[in-house]
């Protein structure tokens, strides 16, 4: 079966189609105990006729890819010497202002232990993406050679046939190297293109897993994957990948997603513990809210990248344009439309939208949330996306009233972007993205010229290309080592105007009980973004070329608690980097009722020297009623403050009970099959119809009682499905009490004989 998940570069409305049943089987990835010969492979598979040897991973995992019937996949899934079989799901993707903010402008200053400048000379990434425009002006000189693993060939070309041409990875080298009309961050950076997504950006977990694999081979210094699914689990084969990738050398960077504001939104591979999960902020830009006349609520918007900006020094009418097809916008000359997402592009909407003569558009969602989206092309109309609540309050306005509106903007910097997912990681309650980068109105190259996109996929090369700098100043640092550097040194952000609330970034944050909102908003103390919806902050890569001193692991998890309480204890690396002695000391945390620390006598580093040391954390859940609790460690460093994010969950908290549904044909006539994710298990579970136009409710699709957690697959008879039709389907989870849904559209087509 295969997983339609989370693009991290929003073009068009994702929808789930049903088609006719294919009869072709599945393709699995198995990981094993440990790594096999191919020969030792084929034996173990030989009891199988109906299953057949695709690929063996000998690097990236211990494992292999097969294809063959469910049935037998599921008894081979039995040997005692495989560890796990996972589906092969489906991964889609998703500047020079945006250097100057990371610190990259500065660097160029710098030299490297030749006297060169850093400029990521003598360092390769590799880019696992939709592949490369290597003939493009600005990458030819980056250009190293790579591979296609979606055709197995040696040319990782962009997809360039019409109508499911990519533009993606070529993005991403862009950002991470470019070098000619414009600069990426580390322009003398080798780029490696590894193709393993395909036309139209989509590819599955066997093509990323051979990327990898291939890298490693490889021995790239750097490895940037701009893509990803919805799934929060710590588990997936990529994550683990990663993880290996990381141990043999390789830094791994990988966006976290465009699932956010909610927390518990970060995706794998953006959940490997080892890699660097990069989550996305903004430059500077200008922000705008639209304000309804008569009311004294803003509504904010977000741009939509390869849109004019908003320049509207008047009040204007507001009207609906339905979906924004053309014979819904004959009485749209001078306004703001309002559409809804779906069945139309971003750019065919707006495309319509400025023929007909309006002078705006906005586009709320049609489901749970806001968005993020991109035009395929730059057009001279401001086009905004709203969330689906703000959308139907606007709608609710325009059948009672004429209603007009205007828009007033503001310059912001260094906000986290709203569509960034945020963590913590389902299970082990793991920071993450690790830090944030710019992700928002990013100008980089694309085949046959440039274009501005937004999205964390734009954000995790930053760090690449951050790395690569950090790579050729300090050319013995081990992975660890860099994202240390990069976490270190990076500058917490503000949630508010800028400049507000930077008093005290020692906050902590007891007595959350999950929500991303905060504590005590008027507390400027208080206003800092959570550390599991920013890691450590932004980067600052000039600030890590010149760190002298590194504590590993950077941030910290406590783990959750359960029972009577107690204490925890974690041990951090402590090493002096520099050619002089350090004296470190840690600040004692904000007080907590509840809570209470334990902290080493202060020490000092002679250089080169290093330190391991315990920090112990005691609890008294008696007193100390939070759920979750983060904020941030300052150890002071001679002149420098290192600030090392920390988390601890005291009982379970609320995070998403469902996640990752997907709807497939099966392997017999008018059969099908559908996959979930239950990070936490559920007690009760089920799929609910409702017919799109009026919710009313259809019946059930499947419930179950008492599932564990992990992933669900299960296979519908034909007589559970309801007609032919379009229906609207809500899929729910219940577990200790907490309720979840996530709602999503399919197209049951008639089956054919």
């Amino acid at each position: 079966m295969k997983l339609l998940l989370a693009i991290l570069l929003a073009i068009q409305t994702p929808k789930i189609l049903v088609h006719p049943p294919i009869h072709t089987p599945d393709v699995a990835i198995v990981v094993l105990e440990k790594q096999q010969t191919e020969q030792e492979i084929q034996q173990l598979l030989s009891p199988y006729k109906d299953v057949k040897l695709r690929r063996v991973f000998q690097e990236a995992i211990d494992g292999f890819s097969i294809e063959g019937s469910p049935e037998a996949i599921a008894r081979l899934a039995k040997q005692k010497h495989i560890l796990n079989v996972s589906p092969v799901n489906q991964y889609q993707v998703q500047t020079e202002e945006s250097v100057k903010i990371i610190g990259g402008e500065e660097v160029r200053g710098f030299f490297d232990q030749k006297n060169e400048r850093l400029t990521g000379k003598g360092v390769t990434v590799g880019v696992i993406d939709t592949g490369v425009d290597y003939t493009h002006p600005d990458l030819q000189r980056n250009y190293a050679g790579g591979h296609d693993l979606v055709d197995n060939d040696r040319d990782p070309m962009e997809t360039l046939a019409k109508g499911k041409a990519t533009i993606h990875g070529t993005h991403v080298a862009g950002i991470i190297a470019a070098n000619g009309k414009i600069k990426g961050v580390a322009p003398e950076a080798k780029i490696v293109a590894y193709r393993a997504l395909g036309p139209g950006g989509g590819g599955t977990t066997e093509q990323v897993l051979a990327a990898i694999d291939q890298a490693i081979k490889d021995k790239v210094d750097i490895v940037n994957l701009s893509l990803g699914n919805s799934i929060n689990g710590p588990d997936l084969p990529i994550s683990l990948a990663l993880n290996r990738a990381v141990d043999k050398g390789v830094v791994a960077v990988a966006a976290s997603g465009n699932s956010g504001p909610n927390i518990w939104t970060v995706g794998s591979p953006g959940t490997a513990s080892k890699a660097i999960s990069v989550g996305a902020s903004t430059p500077t830009m200008a922000i705008p809210s639209l304000l309804i006349e008569g009311t004294r609520e803003k509504i904010q918007l977000q741009p939509m990248e390869g849109s004019d900006q908003w320049a509207i020094d008047r009040s204007l009418e507001l009207v609906d344009g339905g979906i924004g097809r053309k014979s819904e916008l004959k009485q749209v000359q001078g306004k703001i439309v309002l559409m809804q997402r779906g069945t139309l592009t971003f750019s065919e909407k707006a495309k319509n939208a400025l023929e007909a003569g309006a002078k705006a558009v906005l586009i709320y969602n049609n489901m749970s949330g806001g968005f993020m989206g991109n035009l395929d092309h730059q057009m001279n109309i401001p086009v905004s996306s709203l969330s689906k609540s703000d959308g139907v309050i606007l709608q609710k306005e325009l059948k009672k009233r004429s209603v007009t509106a205007r828009v007033s903007v503001r310059a912001e910097r260094d906000r986290l972007a709203d569509f960034s997912s945020r963590g913590p990681v389902t299970g082990t309650w793991e920071i993450k993205p690790d830090l944030v980068a710019p992700g928002v109105a990013i100008h980089s190259t694309i085949p046959g010229g440039y274009l501005s996109l937004q999205g964390t996929s734009m954000a995790a090369p930053h760090v690449a290309g951050a790395c690569a700098l950090i790579k050729q100043a300090h050319p013995d640092w081990t992975p660890e080592q860099i994202k240390a550097a990069l976490m270190n040194t990076a500058k917490p952000l503000v949630n508010g105007t800028p400049g507000e609330g930077a008093g005290n970034s020692n906050r902590t944050a007891g007595n959350s009980d999950g929500n991303p909102a905060f504590v005590n908003r008027n507390s400027a103390a208080s206003s800092f973004y959570r550390t599991y919806e920013q890691g450590a902050g932004r980067i600052q890569v000039n600030e890590a070329i010149q760190a002298t001193s590194l504590v590993s692991p950077s941030s910290i998890r406590f783990g959750k608690y359960t029972g009577t309480g107690g204490s925890h204890k974690v041990q951090l690396h402590v090493e002096n980097t520099g050619d002089k002695a350090q004296r470190y000391s840690f600040s004692i945390p904000k007080r907590t009722d509840g809570l209470t620390w334990r902290f080493p006598l202060s020490f000092t580093l002679e250089p080169k020297q290093s330190k391991e040391m315990t920090v112990e954390l005691m609890v008294d859940p008696l007193v100390f009623k939070g759920k979750i609790h983060d904020g941030f460690l300052q150890l002071q460093a001679g002149a420098k403050t290192i600030q090392i994010p920390y988390l601890y969950v005291l009982e379970e908290p609320g995070y998403p009970r469902v996640m990752g549904f997907d709807f497939q044909p099966g392997d017999r006539p008018g059969e099908y099959r559908y996959e979930v994710y239950l990070p936490g298990g559920a007690e009760e579970f089920g799929i609910a119809l409702f017919h799109p136009e009026d919710y009313r409710f259809v019946g059930f699709l499947d419930t179950l009682t008492n599932v564990k957690k992990g992933m669900l697959r299960q296979t519908l008879a034909a007589e559970k499905l309801p007609a032919e039709g379009r229906y609207l389907v809500k899929v729910f989870a219940k577990m200790a009490g907490k309720e979840d849904f996530i709602e999503t559209m399919i197209m049951i087509e008639g089956k054919t004989e």
